[in-house]
């Protein structure tokens, strides 16, 4: 329950529920200033009486026939003393010849002289009508004349309805005043939310050294709190599975170094030992057993290196100089190295390279590991083919570099196949230099193009 009481649906529900309380405050209170107003001018027993037509209409038979014989200034008195009373009442004398005498307050125009059929047309058109009319004959005689009192009907209503027409506006500014309080309200009880929302987005943006959340403040125990809360144990986990990963990390170098080396020390003595046995006078199958270990010795060398190099990348150890440099020169250096070896191996090689006009911002050993892991690889994979050729080629976007094999593709198993760690080494080094790299391959050979993007005039 205190769980409930400190969520935010339960606050909102609050102010809801606060918002249709003070509603139906404010007709109460209406209601009972209109009641308690009359009631404290009049008594509650004189506003009863004053506001029955009945009582009204019987007070004013009686008040006419104490006129009997009575004078024009009696008559006043008697106006004045029910407009005491009632306020907005308005009445008038028609003396026994027809003639208007007396009026107070009438609304519109009344003839001087009053004839019998017009008399008889203004009683049809007040009986039961507005305003409420009472005729009296003065003395309780006909020929004495006739004194009318006239009271508009709304007097008549409850107090509260009488309230309503009067102080309606008034009414009506106190609810559109609590309508804007809540309005108000709840728009501060929802910008409270969404800022607590950014600020918990913020905190999820920002990055410690690791490349890790930071954990932010819980202050309150709602929803939101919640998932503030939640956040902070996930930013924990992440910290702890970064610790271990580290840990782990670390383990994983120092093992692959402690194996490279364990393992290029009887390397280099089987190498020594092929080496006595290559001078010895063997027979043509035991110099071939000898120049396949000697193979198989520079595999494992080469394997060795680059499980080196894949870990040192992996860990950001290996060092990077950029440096400007002329890319096809460097290439055309490259292949000079590699040339003899493919001759030996009786591939066809072409060689196209036409000068950049831009240099390459690239790191001369990183880069000639790429070529060498690329030709490498085409020497392993793609001897089926016997065919090698390096061309440049250039866009408006790019230069590039393109190596092409006739090989079975890199799809297809061959007896030199390996786990890929060369391509992966040749993977991150290309992008670590900030360039770029495609390869196709399928049954009629492989294409990989180095590629580097030439910036677009500002």
């Amino acid at each position: 329950m205190k769980k409930f009481s400190q969520s935010l649906q339960a606050k909102y529900m609050l102010i809801i529920l606060t918002a249709l309380f003070l509603f139906q405050a404010a007709y109460l209170i209406v209601a009972m200033l209109a009641m308690g107003l009359e009631e404290s001018i009049l008594g509650k027993e004189d506003a009863d009486e004053q506001n029955d037509p009945k009582r009204i209409e019987e007070q004013w038979h009686a008040d006419a026939e104490e006129l009997e014989g009575a004078s024009a200034e009696s008559i006043r008195r008697l106006f004045a003393q029910w407009k005491k009373q009632y306020r907005d009442a308005s009445m008038f004398w028609i003396d026994e010849n027809g003639r208007l005498m007396e009026q107070l307050d009438v609304k519109g125009e009344l003839p001087a002289d009053w004839t019998p059929a017009y008399t008889a047309k203004f009683i049809k058109e007040r009986y039961g009508g507005e305003p409420f009319t009472v005729i009296s004959f003065i003395g309780g005689d006909e020929r004495n004349g006739f004194i009318v009192l006239e009271i508009p009907r709304n007097l008549f209503n409850p107090p509260f309805v009488q309230m309503t027409e009067k102080y309606g506006w008034f009414l009506g500014l106190g609810l559109l005043l609590i309508i804007s309080l809540f309005i108000v309200v709840s728009f501060l009880f929802f910008r409270g939310i969404r800022k607590r929302l950014m600020h918990l987005q913020e905190a999820m943006e920002r990055r410690d050294l690791d490349n890790l959340p930071i954990g932010i403040d819980v202050q309150k125990s709602d929803e939101i709190g919640q998932l503030e809360q939640t956040f902070n144990d996930m930013v924990v986990e992440l910290k702890e599975s970064k610790r271990r990963e580290q840990e782990e990390e670390q383990l994983r170098r120092e093992l692959i170094a402690n194996l490279s080396h364990d393992l290029r020390t009887p390397l280099t003595k089987i190498n020594a030992q092929t080496y006595s046995i290559a001078k010895e006078d063997l027979s043509p199958e035991g110099k071939q057993a000898v120049k396949a270990l000697e193979n198989s010795i520079v595999n494992i060398d080469r394997l060795i290196e680059n499980l080196m190099s894949y870990t040192l990348l992996m860990a950001s150890k290996h060092k990077l100089e950029l440096k400007e440099m002329d890319a096809v020169r460097f290439v055309r250096e490259s292949l000079a190295s590699w040339y003899p070896v493919f001759e030996k191996e009786g591939f066809e090689t072409v060689i196209d390279l036409q000068p950049f006009e831009e240099k390459w911002l690239a790191d001369p050993i990183w880069l000639g590991r790429i070529i060498d892991n690329l030709l490498q690889n085409i020497l392993r994979h793609a001897r089926d083919g016997s065919y090698l050729e390096v061309k440049t080629e250039s866009t408006e976007a790019y230069d590039a570099i393109v190596f092409i094999d006739q090989g079975k593709g890199l799809k297809n198993s061959s007896a030199e196949k390996g786990a890929g760690i060369g391509l992966s080494i040749v993977d991150m080094m290309v992008k670590g230099m900030k360039l770029d790299w495609e390869m196709e391959s399928g049954e009629e050979g492989t294409t990989v193009k180095i590629l580097a993007f030439k910036e677009k005039p500002q």
